[in-house]
């Protein structure tokens, strides 16, 4: 009997190999996840993990400066990519940790490590321990802490944080708008809730966005503070003229720039809505169909798609989207 089971087991495993390849990894449950490959994309599939479920937290609501520094108190070793660092009590927490940071160059001139892009270094990310990260659409300055309209998710994964270490590594290490493609796109906790993970350019954001977005059935809904990208906005065109529920919260500072779309989805018929923040309205965010949302630190344009170094989280997860629904409600009430 034994000899006939473990001949399964061979079997099985060269019938993968055909088709790719095999690892087993131990995720910080203490469970193992079989990850397979296709062999002739190099490109991880999927990866199934039990974690700790995702937390949401936005600006507006929440002082998210206790929660950071509990995390960074927390830690013992903790790299970001960060466009500001600003915010006191943060970067005294940071500095405390000796946390490895790079930092965009044009917005900090400290003890950190920061590098002259050609576009701009224009994370919000930090990975604490290997296995937890957060990511967003908050600057850590005063500003993005305290007073504009931002978002900041805390994902428990070391497959994601793997992918975060490996972009944290290429910009410590000057590499700018480039480097190899996301190791794990596409990671999936507690078998319910599904996370891809892309970084700009060398994923291609927009694909990824335009993707989800034609997806939809029954809504799309966006916070955008800057918003250039016209097949993006073709896109939310088409989806409004084939009776989807499309409406969109611009940052009314930038209206009346001229390479933002808000005159030709106003023209097209999408309905748009000013936000009411006296400071500003940051995120950059789309929820789709009351089940999908896309966040971090990409805007929907040119050169957050081709120039700068951004990242995206793609998460499907019914009581996630609920919370960012939640925000997007209070910004067009």
């Amino acid at each position: 009997m034994k000899k006939i089971f473990f001949a399964l087991i061979i079997i099985g495993i060269l019938a993968i190999s055909a088709y790719g390849y095999y690892d087993l990894i131990n995720s910080s449950g203490g469970m193992s996840a079989l990850v397979i490959s296709d062999s002739n994309s190099n490109e991880i599939k999927n990866v199934h993990e039990e974690n700790k479920f995702p937390e949401v937290y936005f600006t507006t609501y929440e002082n998210i400066t206790p929660i950071l520094i509990n995390l960074i108190e927390n830690s013992n070793e903790i790299k970001c990519a960060l466009y500001e660092i600003s915010e006191p009590a943060i970067l005294k927490a940071f500095k405390k940790k000796n946390a490895m940071i790079a930092v965009e160059n044009d917005n900090y001139h400290g003890d950190f490590h920061t590098g002259n892009s050609s576009g701009e270094m224009h994370n919000k990310f930090c990975i604490f321990d290997n296995e937890t990260i957060i990511t967003g659409s908050t600057n850590l300055n005063f500003e993005g802490v305290y007073k504009n309209d931002n978002n900041l998710i805390v994902i428990h994964s070391r497959y994601i944080a793997k992918n975060y270490l490996d972009e944290f590594d290429e910009i410590y290490n000057d590499r700018f708008a480039s480097g190899e493609k996301v190791k794990y796109p596409v990671v999936i906790l507690n078998n319910e809730t599904t996370i891809q993970n892309y970084f700009c350019p060398e994923d291609e954001c927009q694909k990824h966005v335009l993707t989800e977005l034609n997806k939809a059935r029954r809504s799309i809904y966006f916070m955008t503070f800057s918003f250039t990208d016209s097949r993006i906005a073709k896109i939310l065109v088409e989806k409004n003229n084939e009776s989807i529920d499309v409406k969109g919260v611009f940052e009314k500072q930038r209206w009346n720039n001229q390479y933002e779309v808000y005159k030709y989805l106003n023209q097209s018929g999408v309905k748009l809505i000013p936000d009411n923040n006296k400071y500003i309205m940051h995120h950059k965010t789309f929820i789709i169909d009351n089940e999908t949302v896309i966040t971090g630190s990409y805007n929907p344009t040119g050169s957050g798609n081709k120039n700068n170094d951004e990242n995206i989280i793609i998460i499907k997860d019914k009581e996630i989207t609920k919370q960012y629904l939640k925000e997007f409600e209070r910004l067009i009430n």
